[in-house]
């Protein structure tokens, strides 16, 4: 028997659920895997996709491919349908979108500071980062020297700021202090992801 709350599910709902079924019915097939497998060249495997939703991402790109443009223009479909559901949502599944966010935030994070570190190009670096992990002052992370200056000129008005409150430290950023500040950041944001989860009733198994 259906709940009083299912009687308007369509109303706040509706919309998105059908997003989702349509996405759902845009992922590859196992006869596209196969298809796939023996595919000889990257054009070939274009040709391929384009039959699929894929093609429009891939259309444009001139011969000869590389496999980092299939990556790079597959990632940024995922992307796109992700900002479009983010969009319609509504609380609470849209702060449960937004936690998924937040692991490749720390990515990136420890990959430009990383980066930095060992003199890499901070353009370079960003072209590397997860689109779904950028905020507006990622660039500013070269400048950091250590954990506070990382979160006072960074991190502050990010959604990893309450995450630091165990990393702030004087201590100059090294190899082995930003795998720390990388393992905390997420046990930080796994607990909190956890206990968001636990006190959201639709989010029992």
């Amino acid at each position: 028997m259906y709940s009083w709350e299912m009687l308007s599910f369509n109303i706040h709902d509706g919309f998105l659920e059908a997003i989702v079924r349509g996405n759902r019915s845009g992922l590859l097939t196992q006869a596209d895997y196969n298809n796939l497998c023996q595919c000889e060249t990257l054009d070939d495997i274009k040709m391929h996709l384009s039959a699929t939703e894929y093609g429009p991402y891939l259309q444009n790109e001139p011969s000869p491919l590389h496999t980092t443009t299939i990556v790079e223009k597959c990632t940024l479909k995922l992307v796109d349908e992700y900002k479009h559901m983010l969009c319609q949502a509504n609380e609470p599944l849209s702060t449960f979108l937004q936690y998924i966010t937040y692991g490749h935030m720390i990515d990136n994070v420890v990959l430009i500071v990383t980066g930095t570190l060992h003199e890499r190009d901070v353009n370079e670096l960003l072209e590397k980062c997860h689109p779904l992990g950028m905020f507006d002052s990622i660039a500013s992370l070269a400048v950091a020297q250590n954990m506070r200056e990382l979160y006072r000129l960074v991190l502050v008005d990010t959604p990893l700021a309450p995450y630091f409150s165990e990393c702030i430290t004087s201590e100059d950023l090294d190899d082995m202090n930003i795998e720390i500040m990388r393992n905390t950041l997420y046990k930080a944001y796994l607990e909190d992801f956890y206990k968001f989860c636990a006190e959201t009733r639709w989010c029992d198994g």
